[in-house]
């Protein structure tokens, strides 16, 4: 066999195992298109548990409705799995990875500027910094400006009152912490703004896996402190998001 029979051979097996996989996709899941129209926000990927071919055909067929889609927790090994399935779209953008945030884009178009502000993402130390970075990308991918403020926990309460104008500044704050969680408290003292909490599964023993943290943060003695689920900055990024939009709607 020639080289090109061998190509054309191989071209015909990546068809008919798209083909199948395209096929096997409708047969496990529903794609909900219209969610941007209803919710404002186009349906998202989590990536945690699903196979990368179920990754990779849920992405694509997300981008090619609507030039751009997301998956959230997808790992290094996943993304290098999903990137390979991807490779011979060529009618897709780039697969673009950022191992920190562990979140999976394919944007073919970029995102429109949403909202008036600036949301502002903090942790309390660098052991939280995943759960941030996953809150900071996903508000650039629904086109929001984020900005990360790291290491500001209430151990070094100095290091959070350095950033004090820039927090009474931002739009909505997101505030990530592990340990005993106090960091949201304190920021919700310290501004008018809505302030979200996200416990962190980073702590010893007693820490619970970040329950410790998430009790901590719903029995605030700061008033106004809204609380997600434990190491969720992709619900804190979504809900910052869904403030940061009607306030920045004409009246």
């Amino acid at each position: 066999m020639s080289d090109t029979q061998s190509k054309a051979a191989g071209a015909g097996r990546a068809e008919t195992e798209l083909s199948a996989a395209e096929r096997a996709l409708r047969e496990f899941v529903h794609i909900d298109h219209d969610r941007g129209r209803r919710c404002g926000v186009g349906e998202v990927v989590f990536g945690q548990g699903k196979r990368p071919e179920e990754v990779a055909q849920i992405l694509a067929a997300l981008c090619r409705a609507q030039g751009r889609a997301l998956a959230t927790r997808v790992t290094p090994e996943a993304a290098a799995a999903v990137g390979g399935l991807l490779a011979a779209e060529d009618a897709l953008p780039p697969l673009r990875y950022d191992p920190l945030a562990r979140c999976l884009t394919l944007e073919a178009t970029p995102p429109a500027p949403a909202g008036r502000g600036e949301v502002l993402v903090l942790s309390a130390g660098t052991s939280d910094g995943a759960v941030a970075a996953e809150a900071a990308r996903v508000l650039e991918f629904l086109g929001h400006r984020a900005a990360r403020i790291s290491d500001v926990g209430v151990a070094g309460l100095h290091r959070l009152l350095g950033h004090l104008d820039r927090l009474r500044a931002a739009e909505v704050i997101i505030a990530c912490a592990g340990m005993e969680g106090a960091l949201p408290s304190v920021v919700a003292g310290l501004v008018e703004c809505p302030v979200i909490a996200v416990p962190t599964s980073v702590g010893y023993g007693a820490h619970l896996g970040g329950l410790a943290p998430l009790l901590n943060m719903l029995t605030s003695c700061a008033a106004g402190v809204v609380v997600v689920n434990i190491d969720n900055g992709f619900g804190a990024a979504y809900a910052a998001a869904q403030i940061n939009r009607r306030a920045g709607r004409p009246e």
